[in-house]
């Protein structure tokens, strides 16, 4: 699937998850009731924006939805889909991007469609689409010869475009088609008040799609010998990075004046999506719950409320009643395990010989929980780890987890032939809370 708003599900609470993922489930069964399995490899991201905003805008969503049976790309489980014209939309409109990106791939000539025959048939396959997205649209009102406009044209300006030439005269076509599908969305939804700001949405949500595009791709457009906007131009990314920074402010202050039922899920994907989508193009981002966030707030890297660790002093700069605590198979220090049987309130201590007691520094044989604290016990040894898969073993339960789709939809996996757990395929995702709290009223826009 492509697209720039790819959100990483840690991010996103349950309910929000839920719903984004009913809105793609949605779309992609749309394409398939109304144009055929096929049309099911369309499946975008940026799509299921129209349902979504479709959606935002109609209320509660319970009479827009539908149970689907048990699919391999969510585990083989059943759930609740998007239905209605918010979805059909969303189809109209993924099936002519899917076209219009077949084409530019063409024009380029980009890797196979170099040659003549893929090149033919990629065409007739992107013809093909866009009939199937303007026979939906026209059953809902849309003309989608807009967005077949806005193909055609784009090739023309990319003709004339060379040094110098401003990045938004190249970007205006893709502008125009994504705020005429924006637009429609207050159409279907019955708030034709909500079709100018959304537009100016769709325009700055276009340029932004338009730009990453070209951002991502400029290395690959540079060793192929393709056209890309920002080589043609002469821009830098200085530049561009300004251009998208603009765009993403113009987005949220567009949204404020559309008359949302529940915005939500619109705030997360088009505020704080659309930034993280720029700023992995730009190479700024970085995952958190992968390892390369920020720290945790006992991870030893920051301080602890009650100290900032093992024989650390306490709040006030001073030890503990007792002394330093000691460390697990080391000398302890003066306090109630010291050397030579020192009384502790009139007893001896039983441990003289400066050897920390059976179960950690906490010793004894009373109550606890087994963990080395206080309370002694028998100590606590993690499970032994699993024996790794040989290759056939590993190579069987790779193709498991591919045909069940555990590798982008479960929350982690064991690795095939490591067998050691694993984050989800995600890409660039900080597991950060939301940072919206402090400057704007999301209301329940993340888990935190």
């Amino acid at each position: 699937m492509f697209g720039i708003v790819r959100p990483c599900t840690h991010r996103l609470s349950q309910g929000l998850k839920t719903e984004w993922m009913a809105h793609l489930c949605g779309l992609c069964l749309a394409l398939r009731g109304d144009h055929g399995q096929l049309a099911r490899v369309v499946t975008n991201y940026d799509g299921l924006i129209v349902s979504v905003l479709t959606d935002a805008q109609s209320g509660p969503p319970e009479a827009r939805r539908r149970n689907a049976g048990p699919c391999p790309l969510r585990g083989m489980r059943t759930a609740s889909v998007a239905k209605g014209e918010g979805a059909r939309l969303a189809a109209s409109v993924s099936l002519v991007l899917a076209s219009a990106k077949i084409r530019d791939h063409v024009a380029d000539r980009n890797g196979v469609l170099r040659r003549r025959p893929v090149a033919a048939a990629a065409r007739k396959v992107a013809a093909g689409w866009d009939r199937a997205g303007a026979r939906t649209g026209a059953t809902l009102g849309f003309d989608t010869a807009v967005l077949v406009d806005a193909v055609d044209r784009q090739l023309g300006i990319e003709e004339l475009a060379g040094p110098g030439t401003p990045l938004t005269a190249i970007t205006e076509p893709t502008e125009t088609a994504t705020a005429a599908a924006f637009a429609h969305t207050a159409v279907l939804a019955g708030r034709p008040g909500n079709a100018a700001p959304l537009a100016e949405a769709g325009r700055f949500f276009g340029r932004l799609a338009h730009l990453l595009d070209a951002v991502e791709d400029r290395t690959a457009d540079a060793a192929e010998g393709a056209w890309n906007p920002l080589t043609a131009t002469g821009a830098t990314a200085a530049q561009a990075r300004r251009l998208c920074d603009d765009a993403l402010h113009g987005i949220r202050v567009a949204l404020r004046d559309v008359e949302f039922a529940d915005s939500a899920l619109v705030h997360v994907l088009l505020v704080h999506e659309l930034r993280r989508s720029v700023d992995r193009a730009f190479g700024t981002a970085a995952c958190a719950h992968q390892g390369q966030g920020a720290p945790g707030p006992y991870d030893g890297r920051v301080s602890h409320p009650y100290g900032t660790g093992p024989g650390q002093p306490g709040p006030y700069g001073q030890p503990g009643p007792y002394g330093q605590p000691p460390q697990y198979g080391q000398t302890p220090p003066a306090g109630p395990y010291a050397q030579g049987g020192q009384p502790l309130n009139g007893l001896q201590n039983p441990y003289s010989g400066g050897q920390i007691p059976p179960g950690g520094p906490g010793g004894g044989s009373g109550g606890g929980d087994g963990s080395g604290g206080g309370g002694g016990g028998m100590p606590h040894f993690p499970p032994p780890p699993k024996k790794p898969r040989g290759f056939f073993g590993g190579c069987a339960a790779a193709i498991g987890l591919c045909c069940t789709c555990q590798l982008c939809c479960a929350e982690e996996f064991e690795g095939p032939w490591s067998r050691k757990k694993r984050e989800v395929w995600c890409n660039n995702c900080d597991g950060s809370c939301c940072e919206c709290l402090s400057c704007c009223e999301c209301l329940t826009c993340c888990s935190c």
